[in-house]
């Protein structure tokens, strides 16, 4: 079975087929490092973070570029806000973004470029666009001439009208279209710069992107990846400037999106209150519930976050860690093969609920095998959680991290025993064990025998 994947530019599911079998490349749109990452970022990060797993297992070679942004306007406010250089703002914040994605079990890139770090090879691509006659300077800015690229417009396959109509496109009495974009523009003494051919001054978000997956990954990439919000203007204006500075028919063969994620059928904004640190959330929840909840949704479709569905993400992995608990995995379990109806889901556009659902069926055979059995199916169990990127704690640190909150009274405590009891009689053995360990997160610890059920409160 080949990898397909549902291409924003055809609009149309596609067989991956990449360029060089021994070399294929993936770019992200990373962070712009200012302020701690909402759930939103977090999205982006984990889904692409499965696609590479995904890839690795297929190809001997995948070059997986996710750039931070370190230089912007709203970096810029911040350092300011404090009174220190950028470079304190964006250490700081790079550094939480690294920390909060590892908590979510997303590996670092193969390659992670820093706009700073490009500073030369942008300038140098936007000479070649004013060779070309693509771009132009006008009051110590450099800006992309759309008109002189008729294709502009294709990936998000609306007019330009409707484009500059629908976005916040900055009217300025120098540009020669509304719609032309900034690739250079001057700094203030208060301001970053670098010396340049247009005088002291700093790229425009666009170009940075395009300037380091030219240096990473080539002129022409397998797939580009990103948030739905990025199709315009960001990604629209990367083609047209990737293409007309290195003469291409295409920069990207495969364009990604992510759906948006709500906040209780709620669009998430700062003026409503509802934007989700992902900082704070890891104080109250396991970055694994995090991820598998992300992991819920198909990724081009939204995503409505609750603490509802937090719950439920959290009591499935409970669920699932105790069957490893239960029932260890062989020790051979490195040979295990990863359960085919996972694979074949993933490949299928990344279908995360559709491998989630294998996943947990393949829980539940394991509850019900037979006890030879049993080690050989955890085993599995835990080989294909890894390519999902989930189950890879030892039972032990999965339940020792989760408070223990013994606020049940006796009567609410045996009420979830009957319950479990009543479960276990209906051979619903995965409800059964759900209570039981919904209980121990609770730091309730309940023991079978002759005699019927007992609980006791965990020791700390």
């Amino acid at each position: 079975m080949s990898i397909r994947i549902y291409n924003t530019l055809s609009r149309e599911k596609e067989t991956f087929v990449p360029l060089d079998q021994e070399r294929v490349t993936v770019y992200a749109c990373g962070p712009t490092v200012y302020n701690f990452a909402h759930i939103g970022n977090a999205r982006p990060a984990v889904i692409f973070d499965l696609l590479y797993r995904v890839l690795a297992r297929r190809f001997p070679n995948v070059i997986y570029a996710r750039n931070i942004t370190d230089v912007d306007d709203k970096i810029n406010a911040a350092a300011a806000a404090e009174g220190v250089s950028i470079d304190v703002i964006t250490r700081r914040y790079a550094d939480a973004y690294h920390a909060d994605m590892a908590a979510l079990g997303v590996g670092r890139p193969t390659v992670e470029p820093r706009a700073t770090e490009h500073i030369d090879a942008i300038i140098a691509m936007i000479e070649r666009l004013i060779d070309k006659g693509h771009a132009y300077e006008a009051e110590g800015h450099v800006l992309f001439n759309v008109d002189n690229f008729p294709e502009y417009g294709q990936l998000s396959r609306r007019d330009r009208r409707e484009m500059i109509a629908g976005a916040r496109v900055e009217i300025a009495p120098y540009k020669k279209h509304p719609g032309d974009f900034v690739l250079w523009k001057p700094s203030s003494d208060d301001l970053p710069g670098w010396d340049s051919p247009w005088g002291r001054g700093r790229p425009g978000w666009h170009i940075e992107c395009s300037a380091m997956s030219a240096a990473h990954l080539g002129k022409v990439i397998d797939i580009h990846a990103g948030g739905q919000d990025l199709v315009f203007p960001h990604h629209e204006n990367e083609i047209a400037q990737s293409r007309c500075a290195h003469g291409t028919d295409t920069f990207a063969r495969y364009w990604m999106h992510n759906g948006f994620v709500t906040v209780e059928k709620r669009k998430m904004s700062k003026s409503l209150g509802n934007t989700l640190i992902v900082h704070e959330l890891l104080k109250q929840w396991p970055g694994e519930a995090l991820r598998y909840l992300l992991l819920s949704a198909h990724y081009r479709q939204p995503l409505d976050w609750s603490e509802t569905a937090l719950e439920q993400a959290q009591s499935t992995l409970d669920r699932l860690y105790g069957l490893l608990r239960d029932y260890p995995p062989a020790t051979s379990s490195d040979t295990v093969e990863v359960d085919p109806a996972v694979t074949a889901a993933l490949e299928d556009d990344l279908n995360t609920p559709t491998a989630l659902a294998a996943l947990n069926g393949l829980a539940r055979q394991l509850s019900t095998a037979e006890a030879v059995e049993r080690p050989v199916l955890a085993a599995r169990l835990r080989a294909t959680g890894a390519l999902v990127g989930l189950l890879q704690q030892a039972p032990s640190a999965w339940f020792s991290q989760r408070q223990v909150d013994v606020e049940l009274d006796e009567a609410a405590i045996m009420q979830l025993i009957e319950q479990r009891q009543q479960a276990r009689q209906a051979r619903d053995f995965a409800e059964a064990d759900r209570i039981r360990d919904d209980l121990a997160a609770r730091g309730i610890v309940i023991k079978d025998g002759p005699e019927g059920t007992n609980w006791e409160v965990a020791a700390k």
